[in-house]
């Protein structure tokens, strides 16, 4: 993620900032040039000769994302690949569809900037993606991904719930933008795993056509097998191949947001950011160079605050293998 500054007044601005808190000025992020703008009285500004404002979920979504000026309410490329949300009376799930709406469009930004294909409901009926955004509180919801529609329960926005869930599940971390990055996995397996490339998935991660109900069954029943993480990146990646590969995506979008991130403030190299990585074994290889030494600061620090660590995993060489097979399907040499 890049280091915003507001334009109007040079103040440090986060990716989800609307309001400088220095000068006060409206702000609103704009997908195409990577930019937090200074929003004049009426909400909008002038880029390039486009005219410019806020995404119509401004409020209901606490969207910070520009849109251009059409006369009528319009949502940004993230939110418009939301399908279902709350109802706006249930004031509980709002506030947690607004935090889960924050998370995705980081999400959005990253695959924009590693150049992935995104195909909306739109254009695609069947396979296209959408998110189904739904509160846990009324009835059931399954997190989880069915042939391009991603649901998520809004109550992985609540600290204790998800905290509760990742102890009982036995997780090192558990967050909203992982539970995206995790099911955006399954998506890209469908978009990207084609008949050139399922061979090498089906020797490093097995055969996602195997009965996965099955798995899963075996997986709650019996656990991860002893000695998974010399092959798996999470003990829930040992249940199914496809489960494998979408644990795998994510690590992947976790170092290269975390890279680039660095890099912006001279953490990390500058060839570290997400459009400034080499493709191929080449660009993996300074990629794992790079990472493996950040997470060892990191970690070093957040012990120095008391803290666990910050990166708490282990990359064994088959488990970089896997992570080598996302990089070059994302950046095929």
């Amino acid at each position: 993620m890049r280091d915003f500054l507001c334009r109007e007044c040079g103040q440090r601005l986060s990716f989800e900032n609307s309001l400088c808190l220095h000068c006060k000025s409206a702000l609103g992020f704009w997908p195409p040039t990577r930019t937090i703008y200074v929003l004049d009285d009426k909400g909008r500004a002038e880029v390039d000769g486009t005219l410019l404002e806020r995404c119509a979920n401004n409020k209901v979504a606490q969207c910070n994302w520009l849109v251009a000026w059409t006369g009528v309410p319009t949502l940004c490329a993230s939110c418009a690949l939301t399908r279902t949300r709350p109802a706006d009376a249930d004031t509980v799930a709002m506030a947690e569809y607004g935090r889960a709406e924050t998370a995705k469009r980081r999400l959005v930004l990253e695959l924009c900037e590693l150049g992935l294909p995104i195909t909306g409901r739109g254009e695609d009926p069947v396979a296209g993606l959408a998110f189904d955004l739904l509160s846990s509180s009324q009835s059931p919801v399954v997190t989880g991904h069915d042939n391009g529609l991603i649901t998520l329960d809004l109550a992985e926005g609540d600290d204790v719930h998800r905290e509760q869930m990742r102890v009982e599940l036995d997780e090192p971390y558990r967050t909203v933008l992982g539970h995206f990055r995790h099911e955006i996995g399954h998506y890209y397996q469908l978009v990207l795993v084609d008949a050139a490339a399922r061979p090498a998935f089906e020797e490093l991660f097995g055969d996602p056509d195997d009965d996965y109900q099955a798995a899963l069954d075996r997986h709650y029943s019996q656990g991860a097998p002893a000695g998974w993480k010399q092959n798996y990146v999470s003990s829930y990646a040992t249940m199914h191949p496809a489960e494998d590969f979408a644990e795998t995506f994510a690590h992947y979008l976790h170092i290269r947001d975390t890279l680039d991130t660095a890099a912006a403030f001279a953490m990390a190299p500058a060839g570290s950011t997400l459009d400034g990585v080499l493709p191929g074994d080449v660009g993996f290889d300074q990629l794992v160079d790079r990472w493996l030494p950040l997470t060892w600061a990191l970690n070093q620090i957040n012990r120095s605050m008391g803290h666990s660590d910050l990166y708490p995993f282990v990359l064994p060489r088959r488990v970089l293998d896997k992570i080598r097979f996302v990089h070059n399907l994302v950046r095929p040499g």
